[in-house]
């Protein structure tokens, strides 16, 4: 099983789900978080006063799949996300040794 991290902008959700859903992906957790790496922040206009702020806008998407499944749900996030501009994010997949669905007790790939 593998677990997946993708940071995107967050108007390019929609896409993403669409484009999980097309390839398998049974579901993920969405989390509306702030950070910033090469686009070093950005300039802002609020009540007419500009004013620059470090930390950019971004959701966070987190996604347990089976192993098999993920070299296409990276494939797909990437593809969906991207808008070949500074700022469309990371995408980070890491090993997952279990998952357990609380209600039923399924352990492993059947609890995904």
């Amino acid at each position: 099983m593998k677990f997946i991290i993708a940071i995107i902008k967050p108007f390019k959700l929609d896409d993403v789900r669409d484009a999980l859903t097309e390839v398998g992906v049974a579901g993920m957790t969405v989390s509306e978080v702030k950070g910033f790496g090469r686009q070093k922040g950005q300039t802002e206009v609020y009540r007419g006063a500009e004013y620059t702020t470090n930390m950019v806008p971004k959701l966070k998407l987190e996604i347990a799949c089976t192993a098999d499944l993920a070299d296409q749900a990276v494939e797909a996030i990437q593809n969906a996300a991207g808008t070949e501009s500074i700022g469309d994010g990371k995408i980070f997949v890491m090993g997952l040794d279990n998952a357990v669905r609380i209600r039923t007790g399924e352990a492993g790939d059947t609890a995904i």
